[in-house]
């Protein structure tokens, strides 16, 4: 396992105090039986099976990430006696010689109610989400070697993972940490990128679409993740699509996890069109994280600074939009970020967890700056794409330090450490309108115009694509 990604568990798990698991817990798998029911609500009734342990040897605590639903565990003992446990701050103390540990996780947050939670619970009848963490009680330290068997039952679920022929899923410690999203009941439908699958879940009834709309539109993204990438970085990904009553807008919001593989939700407006849909971005926005690895521990201006990048790029590479109309869409963004951080250093407005548009922005203005400085010095061999194709190589996890390692690598020389240490103690956006005049992109008061400038040939092999001799 990498060293990085044994790095992430103890970032994940933070300082959580607990007997170590022995090792009969890596000969006998944990299992988890789950079953959704409706009566008297929609909930998740989840049973752990927990392996036998030697005299004087058991598991010490379990752990519920996100603690507040869950009232109580009941734990049964081998002679069918029975206790009550009440988590303290989520934690679980498991009794010695527990065999079963059961709990009740409601999916709505009240009785009869409709959850509205993407992580807690959200949905409506007997069509539900939910994410992992929240209703997964795990143990509190989670060795590399540990081994757990998961069912479902009560309803057609939708998890990151695939069961085998007897719908029994053979998962490993970290699937418990990434859990991802899990879907309950829904429409299927399956979309194709080259050799690649997604499957989708469709939680619930939209005014105007159909199932195939949302199924080709998800499609169309996935498509464009492969003008960025050779291939579809993932043979298999899954999809939750929810509708959200009273509105139109065709991406209300997505999000991406770093389940084994990664697991995708995005929130649709129950009311939005065919044609809306045509103009959404955050279907591919959320695909193009895909290609970048997961940064441990993350670095959010630059992952999403990526996939806010190369959203508008993919697009008008795809034919989805002009060239001129992708770099009004950056423009747009970069002067959206540009307010959020006001006069600021990047280095503070990068550290702001909850300034979004700065974050966003500042790190799609060095996804630009990178990829231009990455061109220029290998004169149009090597570009930011090469980059991720490198990294793609050395597992599904890296550091700040590895990515710009890589990036150096493909460069040929040491370019990263420089480039970034020109930004962060400046104004955010100090670097923007020189870059864009390089590149050829005025922002007049009517729109973007694109003219002949020093740097307009880079802006063409950006918004371009790959040449065909990169198809392999």
């Amino acid at each position: 396992m990498a060293r990085a990604w044994l790095v992430g568990l103890a970032l994940t798990l933070g300082a959580c105090a607990s007997v170590p698991l022995a090792p009969p817990w890596e000969d006998v798998p944990l299992r988890y039986d789950i079953t959704y029911t409706h009566d008297p609500s929609p909930r998740l009734n989840v049973a752990v099976v927990l392996p036998p342990s030697p005299p004087g040897v058991f598991p010490g605590a379990f752990l519920f990430r996100q603690p507040g639903r869950q009232s109580s565990v009941v734990a049964t003992f081998g002679d069918g006696s029975r206790t009550e446990i009440f988590p303290r701050n989520g934690v679980v103390r498991v009794p010695e010689g527990a065999r079963i540990l059961r709990y009740h996780y409601p999916l709505a947050s009240s009785p009869g109610g409709g959850g509205r939670s993407l992580f807690g619970g959200m949905g409506e009848g007997d069509t539900w989400h939910v994410g992992g963490k929240a209703y997964l009680l795990i143990p509190s330290r989670v060795t590399p070697g540990l081994r757990v068997d998961l069912t479902v039952s009560g309803a057609d679920a939708l998890l990151p993972w695939t069961p085998d022929e007897r719908g029994v899923y053979h998962l490993r410690g970290e699937d418990l940490i990434d859990a991802g999203f899990h879907s309950f009941g829904g429409r299927r439908c399956q979309a194709h990128v080259g050799a690649s699958v997604l499957e989708v879940a469709l939680l619930g009834p939209f005014t105007h679409l159909t199932d195939a709309d949302l199924c080709a539109w998800l499609e169309q993204a996935g498509r464009e993740v492969v003008t960025v990438r050779k291939a579809f970085p993932f043979p298999r990904v899954t999809v939750r699509v929810v509708p959200v009553p009273g509105d139109d807008t065709p991406g209300v919001f997505g999000m991406t996890l770093w389940s084994s593989p990664p697991s995708i939700s995005i929130l649709v407006g129950q009311d939005a069109t065919a044609a809306s849909l045509a103009k959404d971005w955050v279907a591919v926005h959320e695909m193009l994280h895909l290609t970048h690895p997961a940064l441990v521990p993350r670095v959010a201006w630059l992952t999403e600074g990526l996939a806010t990048y190369y959203t508008e790029l993919a697009r008008v590479r795809s034919g989805r939009q002009t060239a001129p109309q992708a770099w009004q869409e950056l423009a747009n963004g970069f002067a959206r970020g540009q307010a959020a951080a006001r006069s600021r250093p990047m280095k503070e407005v990068v550290a702001e967890g909850r300034n979004f548009m700065g974050i966003y922005w500042t790190g799609a203005l060095f996804a630009l700056h990178l990829d231009v400085e990455l061109r220029r010095v290998t004169h149009g061999r090597a570009r930011l794409e090469d980059v991720l194709e490198l990294l793609a190589t050395r597992g599904p996890t890296a550091t700040l330090e590895t990515f710009g390692e890589a990036v150096d690598t493909v460069a040929g020389q040491p370019l990263f450490d420089a480039l970034l240490a020109r930004h962060l103690p400046r104004p955010a956006f100090a670097e923007l309108n020189p870059l864009l005049e390089d590149l050829g992109v005025r922002i007049d008061p009517g729109g973007v115009k694109l003219h002949a400038a020093p740097g307009s040939g880079l802006r063409e092999a950006l918004d371009g694509g790959r040449a065909p001799d990169d198809a392999g």
